[in-house]
């Protein structure tokens, strides 16, 4: 059995593709819950929707109160940061932007820490801005996994490089090499 018991992932600019490649990789039995932010212009179910075509696993936008489950991923609904709670829920709230941003990768990294900690993989992609650097390094701070996409394959590196400037990772891999690497983690 894992020794992890979910996982989170951040994505901005560049970044759409590569998780829907991600995800679409990840086998239907996949152990662990996923929850995702990305920085979209996509409004109401149209992120889920589209993930949900590609991926084997089940597909949600996130709901306030709604209970996290093994094998499901979870998106972030536009204009909400999505958090997670001791209880093993969902909550969402529209607080003020992080990085220009609501949803935040920042505040869903750090609430999963709290609630996690050493049991919590933290994953981000390309992205033109910092969100998602703070977030890990506090997840890294809680003993969680930090995995981080190569600059150097990321469509805007801002983001992947801002973490790596705030974070030991051991884990700075190709886009196409995550899902692996998740398959294996989660074992």
């Amino acid at each position: 059995m894992s020794r992890y018991k979910a996982v989170v992932i951040g994505a901005s600019a560049g970044g759409f593709e590569l998780l829907v490649n991600l995800l679409e990789a990840l086998p239907a039995s996949f152990p662990l819950p996923v929850l995702v932010v990305i920085h979209t212009a996509s409004s109401g179910n149209t992120l889920s929707q589209a993930l949900a075509k590609a991926a084997s696993l089940s597909v949600v936008e996130g709901v306030d109160k709604q209970t996290i489950q093994q094998g499901r991923i979870v998106v972030a609904p536009g204009g909400y940061h999505m958090l997670v709670e001791d209880e093993g829920y969902i909550s969402l709230c529209v607080g003020e932007r992080v990085c220009h941003s609501r949803p935040s990768i920042d505040v869903l990294f750090e609430s999963a820490a709290d609630v996690y900690g050493d049991k919590l993989i933290g994953v981000i992609l390309s992205g033109a801005n910092r969100d998602g650097a703070n977030g890990m390094k506090y997840l890294c701070d809680q003993g969680g996994l930090p995995v981080v996409q190569d600059p150097a394959t990321a469509v805007s590196p801002v983001m992947p490089k801002a973490v790596l400037k705030q974070c030991d990772v051991e884990h700075i891999v190709k886009p196409e090499e995550i899902p692996e690497l998740l398959v294996q983690l989660a074992q």
